[in-house]
């Protein structure tokens, strides 16, 4: 599965990141280094946590998960979110007592050498994930990718801090990029709940998605009255659609169960994997048959039946 193999390439990626970066900011005394490495080493996490979700996530429904496994990327998301938000407290927190205590940083060169080697290598690996999480619909990967992203500027801007270190010798310029790096983590951390949390509240699809739905119900107007009751909603990359379809009252069981056939496979050639469900109902005259073209037929349908003493149910199946 190509979710699994580009998310155990970020695995790999971070864990190697992680000990150079912690090297480096050792070896050289940098808290902004540091900071870097503390954030890849919650990236490490994140990567772990999406491995495991894309190869839950992906499992068919089964007795005790009726409706598959999507939420598990959503959770996983949030999970994520919660370890970032962590991670940029004791960022701030370590950056401020640098301040306070005035420490220096050694051999800024080093730094600014990983840094700039941090940033090309996850701009690399985002991109590939981000990639994979748009054409799978991965919720899991996205949140990777975002968090790989972020590690991308946040390593460009603490190099850019370590090149003004070097050349100005000013030492304040690493904690306080720390703390921008901590900012900066918090507000992705802020976007990736955000969209992690609200599928598992059973939330709406997009306005957009559910507008592609109605553009395919209206494709086939004529062969029916009416819709109402559309409900939406997504665990992972998976989404749940269900909706009341209106049609003639003598329209045959057959007719209507191929119109339903037409239209569920027609949603799924827009989102694959969708779970559509239609529940037809049939029209109760009155208002119905001034905008059904079919109140004619149904007309005919009635008035036969009540000659031939047909009763209506099987008046339906001659429609």
């Amino acid at each position: 599965m190509k979710k699994v193999e580009v998310a155990r390439l970020s695995v790999l990626s971070n864990s190697v990141l992680v000990v150079i970066k912690l090297a480096v900011g050792i070896s050289i005394s940098s808290v902004s280094v540091l900071s870097e490495a503390i954030h890849s080493g919650l990236d490490l996490v994140a990567a772990l946590i999406a491995l495991f979700a894309v190869s839950k996530s992906g499992k068919p429904p089964d007795e005790k998960h009726q409706y598959g496994h999507g939420k598990i990327e959503n959770v996983s998301a949030v999970i994520e979110a919660i370890l970032i938000f962590a991670a940029s407290i004791w960022i701030i927190r370590e950056a401020v007592f640098k301040i306070i205590t005035g420490a220096r940083v050694d051999a800024p060169f080093w730094g600014l050498m990983v840094m700039g080697f941090s940033a090309a290598v996850n701009w690399v690996i985002s991109s590939l994930l981000m990639k994979t999480a748009v054409k799978t619909d991965s919720v899991a990967l996205e949140a990777d990718a975002l968090h790989l992203r972020t590690d991308v500027y946040t390593s460009a801007g603490v190099a850019g801090g370590l090149l003004l270190l070097w050349i100005t010798g000013i030492h304040l310029f690493d904690p306080l990029l720390a703390i921008g790096v901590a900012l900066l983590i918090i507000k992705a951390a802020c976007e990736l709940m955000v969209k992690a949390f609200y599928p598992l509240l059973d939330a709406s699809l997009p306005q957009d998605e559910e507008e592609e739905i109605r553009m395919v119900l209206q494709k086939y107007g004529d062969r029916f009255i009416g819709f109402h009751k559309l409900r939406t909603r997504k665990a992972g990359p998976q989404r749940f659609i269900d909706m009341h379809l209106v049609v003639p009252q003598y329209k045959s069981i057959t007719a209507s169960h191929e119109l339903c056939d037409i239209i569920e496979e027609k949603i799924m050639e827009k989102y694959p994997g969708a779970q559509v469900l239609i529940h037809v109902e049939p029209c109760r005259n009155g208002e119905d048959c001034l905008s059904c073209k079919e109140s004619e037929k149904c007309q005919i349908l009635l008035e036969n039946s009540k000659e031939k003493g047909i009763n209506r149910s099987e008046a339906n199946n001659l429609g």
